[in-house]
């Protein structure tokens, strides 16, 4: 039985970067996929410690809140830079990746039609931090930290991608995220995740938008 279970609706979202995560690191996971109707009924809501999905669980661990997962994840299978340097830059990119779902979410979900235009254009300057960190390592010929792959990639990995499906050409202008994408894409076990059934036709979001 996979040691894995994640818990959620049936969307990308808030598991995408954990589920590259783990098939880039030959990991299985079971999914329990909830409908919007099994949400509405109440009980699992209920049950869940902060009222919301997804849900993570670890044999007899369960974890809410999809950073913390990740984060579990990284400790666990080594994805966490290699000292605590490295570990605190691991975090600082990851909370910027967290400000820039944020955004990203509330377009989404609350002003998609009105507000798409005023965030492409604001884009650039909320991904050329993630650039900028790119050219301080290695020239950009790495990963955004240190010379091993963390979490964080895989969180940053996915919040490029549903961005290039928002704003086509979005990375044009920032040539060391675009080889970054092309790179860590390129890796057999998230080549194969990315182009299998399970991901390809999973929405990006619950509503339809993206």
């Amino acid at each position: 039985m996979p040691p894995y279970t994640i818990v959620y609706f049936p969307v990308r979202g808030r598991c995408e970067a954990m589920r590259i995560l783990l098939a880039d690191q030959g990991q299985s996971w079971k999914e329990e996929v909830v409908t919007v109707d099994t949400w509405k009924q109440g009980s699992l809501k209920s049950s869940c410690l902060y009222g919301q999905l997804p849900k993570f669980e670890d044999g007899d661990l369960t974890l809410y809140q999809s950073n913390a997962m990740l984060r579990h994840l990284g400790r666990s299978l080594g994805l966490y830079g290699k000292d605590q340097r490295e570990a605190s830059l691991v975090d600082m990119v990851n909370d910027g990746v967290e400000d820039l779902r944020c955004k990203y979410i509330s377009l989404i979900y609350t002003k998609y039609e009105e507000g798409k235009d005023d965030y492409v254009k604001a884009l650039p300057g909320h991904l050329k931090p993630f650039e900028t960190l790119l050219s301080q390592n290695q020239g950009g010929k790495a990963f955004i930290v240190g010379d091993q792959i963390s979490f964080a990639d895989y969180n940053l990995l996915d919040l490029l991608l549903i961005h290039q499906v928002l704003a086509p050409g979005c990375l044009d202008s920032f040539p060391l995220l675009s080889a970054y994408v092309a790179r860590l894409s390129a890796r057999p076990k998230i080549k194969a995740f990315l182009s299998s059934p399970d991901h390809v036709n999973r929405p990006i979001n619950g509503n339809g938008k993206q």
